[in-house]
């Protein structure tokens, strides 16, 4: 009997023994190696394809399944800022952002531009891009919310963008209200005195249409689409 008692102990001494080896954490084990950061980088070429409207510096934002703007409800404020002056920096900044490129310069009548964006570890990143008629009071190009999900690396996708209406600024057409070339005018002014909604642009009413208080001309009409623009994925 002795015999077995002090076996038994043996066996319930070997048996801590073991357990507190399996506990024991060895401070010189190397640390775990996290997974490699992957890229994921589109490319847009925007091309203008309206007769006399320089479109302004091109905005693209990658960012989580949200659209940055809703056609029958209010503008936000960058929004505004982009679609009355063309300046497209607050835009870029809007929280939740995850990537986003600025275009170069305005893009003129029948030209066109390519934009890289990359974004990382975010294989299901929604797309959105914006630019200004800047010829116009408050009108605007672009698309958001588009899932690049299923976009695999060298396929493409191509869609032709209307015009749209920020709905923030009359659309008087009168001289000192317009910043492109046409006038020179003022752009961005925080006041909204129009609809305050977006919604799909109407078109301009030029001087040649005989709205005598206007600044544009003939060839500052725009039909829809206004811009074709092409991602690709690349990475």
């Amino acid at each position: 009997m002795a015999l077995q008692q002090r076996f038994g102990l043996s066996l319930v001494a070997l048996s801590c023994l073991t357990l507190a080896a399996c506990d024991h954490n060895d401070d010189n084990d190397p640390a775990p190696v996290p997974p490699p950061d992957i890229s994921y980088s589109y490319e847009l070429t925007v091309q203008n394809i309206t007769q006399g409207q320089p479109l302004s510096p091109v905005g693209v934002t990658l960012h989580a399944d949200a659209v940055m703007w809703e056609v029958g409800m209010p503008a936000s404020d960058s929004l505004e800022l982009l679609a009355e002056g063309g300046d497209n920096s607050e835009f870029l900044a809007t929280a939740g952002v995850l990537a986003s490129a600025s275009g170069a310069a305005p893009i003129l009548p029948g030209n066109d531009e390519s934009i890289t964006v990359t974004v990382q570890n975010e294989a299901d990143a929604y797309l959105s891009i914006a630019t200004m008629l800047v010829n116009t009071n408050d009108a605007f190009v672009g698309i958001t919310g588009y899932s690049l999900a299923a976009l695999a690396v060298q396929d493409s996708v191509t869609m032709m963008l209307p015009v749209l209406d920020a709905g923030t600024e009359a659309n008087s057409e009168m001289q000192g209200t317009i910043p492109g070339p046409a006038d020179g005018g003022e752009g961005f002014n925080s006041e909204r005195d129009d609809a305050d909604v977006v919604s799909f642009h109407p078109g301009v009413v030029t001087e040649d249409d005989g709205l005598s208080i206007s600044v544009l001309k003939s060839e500052h009409r725009f039909d829809n689409p206004a811009v074709k623009v092409t991602i690709t994925r690349i990475e």
